[in-house]
């Protein structure tokens, strides 16, 4: 439904002018309240839009750590709980600790990251390095990197669950690869989440491992949900329908694709800057495509590739 007709409904609901302009206080505040969906496994609420930490935060230049931390505190001020993270990520671990500290640690804080090497005592030692790094004492979700010995570390965490030193159980892949080893592991294995690529190019997932989610009750985070997408659409203008689900760009129309799909619970995207941050999160409130605009979507993106 049009953002412009469900006004329209409220108001007619109401039956008296006098209640209008209530009605339309609440519509507004719908249209921008950060949309949740809830983590299958348990029914716990999370915000559709994460951030993703990969480069925004591998940084090297110690002077541009208070950057990093308005950054941060931007995302918490916007809605923003997930913080995704890995040791393959360089520096970035150390810098979310930072900025976390300096903001004392905020309570909404969806703490995520992963074990990317071999062993299970070299898992567990980078493991209790990342909460050193992060300055916490449990995580919300770890995740195997990239299916990286995954049998090994698949007990560990299950282990770790149960002390209560983290709180989910994930698995990730990236760049398309895998996704038949994945799809296996999600018939056989528990798991909470799994994080992989969708984008409005690269749909790949549709086919088998998004259905399986949802049959398995398994959260779906969507990484690269830009992936070189800003190269085919660059000074192109929006589809007069995206106004409809209130785009005002192509990321926004990016990031609205990814997460309306029924099995997908969030996306990750990075960025460095404040400016592109808020426009991110914004994907998150409002109206989102339903099947039929999707398609449509689909097909607007197609004549420029």
């Amino acid at each position: 439904m049009q953002r412009r007709k469900f006004i329209q409904s409220l108001i007619a609901l109401t039956g008296a002018s006098a209640l209008a302009g209530n009605k339309l206080l609440i519509a507004e505040s719908i249209a921008n309240k950060m949309l949740m969906n809830k983590i299958p496994s348990s029914g716990e609420p999370i915000p559709v839009m994460g951030m993703g930490t990969y480069r925004n935060l591998n940084i090297q230049d110690q002077s541009k750590l208070p950057e990093r931390v308005e950054l941060i505190k931007t995302f918490f001020e916007l809605g923003g709980q997930m913080l995704d993270s890995s040791p393959m990520y360089g520096v970035s671990e150390e810098v979310i600790g930072h900025c976390l500290k300096q903001l004392n640690y905020p309570k909404q804080l969806f703490s995520t990251t992963k074990v990317w090497t071999r062993g299970e005592q070299d898992g567990i030692q980078q493991m209790r390095q990342s909460l050193r790094l992060w300055g916490l004492d449990k995580f919300d979700l770890m995740q195997i990197h990239n299916l990286v010995d995954w049998e090994t570390h698949l007990k560990t965490l299950r282990s770790w669950k149960e002390k209560g030193l983290i709180k989910y159980i994930g698995i990730t892949t990236s760049h398309g690869r895998d996704h038949a080893k994945l799809a296996a592991i999600m018939e056989q294995e528990t798991l909470d989440f799994v994080q992989l690529t969708y984008n409005i190019r690269d749909r790949g997932v549709e086919s088998r491992l998004l259905p399986l989610a949802a049959d398995k009750g398994i959260a779906v985070i969507v990484n690269r949900p830009f992936n070189g997408l800003f190269g085919y659409t660059k000074n192109k203008p929006l589809p007069d329908y995206a106004q409809e689900i209130g785009c005002k760009s192509w990321a926004q129309f990016y990031l609205k694709f990814a997460i309306s799909h029924p099995a997908v619970t969030c996306a990750i995207p990075a960025t460095s800057k404040i400016k592109h941050l808020k426009d991110n999160m914004a994907a998150g409130r409002g109206l989102l495509p339903d099947a039929n605009m999707r398609q449509k979507m689909i097909g607007s993106f197609a004549q420029y590739i």
